[in-house]
């Protein structure tokens, strides 16, 4: 096996055109453990670290993270948590605070698990994913990144470079629960994230519910925005969210959980999560 550690995206990409199967990672937190269990490895391993457009954090008119940025730098950032609570709650879920410091956001979403804790934060909040080739860049939503249980529609000889997040308005706010039968360094039997906006006059003029670990991919529960809107978060309404989610689930069972169990917490996660970025929001329900 060779290892390549290029130091711009245009070498990067050169490298991976030429070389037809090599693997790109970044804080080789996934492909170790792969290793030691006896998977087959490519020929070609090509680090992304090095390169310093991939570990940059910059906030301009949004902000811009780098894919092989550290998910501790990303999670701890003060105006980061500041403006996306619940995105930097599901980073600082990554595993130990050992493997926080080389694990990464490209990472995490690109294995594609449908547990991953950053899946239902980035999309809720309609992130983007910049992605590289010889051929250019193209821009993608990060909804468009994962297509099933380990499997991205990244075409051949393309990586993720960076995820962009525009600027939340001054009422709108995140949040990001996922329910573990142990309180750390576990896999997601249910992640819930919620993102809701009000109005200058404290009335809801946005939601968005996305679950995790309950489908191959990370679910947009369709309908919340329509019943969440205007409303003053009234128990009756909040029960219909929680029908909505339960009728999004496509779960499996698992030693983690079964079909029914998973169904039963998407819901009661989800109102959770929706009271939780109420309140970060500031409205008046």
């Amino acid at each position: 096996m060779k290892y390549a550690a290029p130091v711009t995206v245009e070498e990067a990409s050169e490298l991976l055109a030429a070389t037809p199967g090599a693997r790109v990672f970044a804080g080789a937190t996934d492909i170790l453990p792969q290793a030691r269990a006896g998977r087959e490895l490519p020929d070609v391993l090509v680090d992304l670290k090095r390169i310093p457009r991939l570990s940059a954090l910059a906030n301009g008119d949004g902000w811009t993270i780098g894919a092989a940025a550290p998910a501790a730098r990303v999670a701890h950032d003060p105006a980061f948590r500041s403006q996306y609570p619940g995105l930097a709650e599901g980073l600082a879920l990554i595993g130990s605070d050992q493997i926080q410091s080389r694990a990464t956001l490209g990472g995490n979403l690109c294995n594609a698990s449908p547990a991953a804790d950053t899946g239902p934060p980035m999309v809720v909040n309609e992130a983007r994913a910049v992605v590289a080739s010889v051929d250019g860049e193209r821009t993608i939503p990060v909804s468009e990144l994962a297509v099933g249980p380990g499997r991205t529609s990244l075409r051949d000889g393309e990586f993720v470079v960076e995820f962009l997040l525009e600027r939340p308005g001054p009422r709108r706010a995140d949040a990001y629960l996922r329910f573990t039968p142990r309180t750390e360094m576990d896999i997601a039997v249910v992640g819930a994230a919620a993102r809701i906006e009000f109005d200058p006059a404290g009335v809801c003029s946005g939601a968005s519910v996305v679950l995790g670990a309950v489908a191959p991919t990370t679910v947009r529960v369709e309908g919340v925005d329509e019943l969440l809107a205007g409303s003053s978060f009234e128990d009756d309404v909040l029960e219909r969210v929680v029908a909505l989610c339960r009728d999004a689930c496509r779960p499996i069972d698992d030693k983690r959980g079964t079909k029914e169990y998973r169904t039963h917490v998407a819901g009661v996660l989800a109102v959770r999560a929706i009271k939780i970025a109420a309140a970060r929001a500031g409205g008046e329900g």
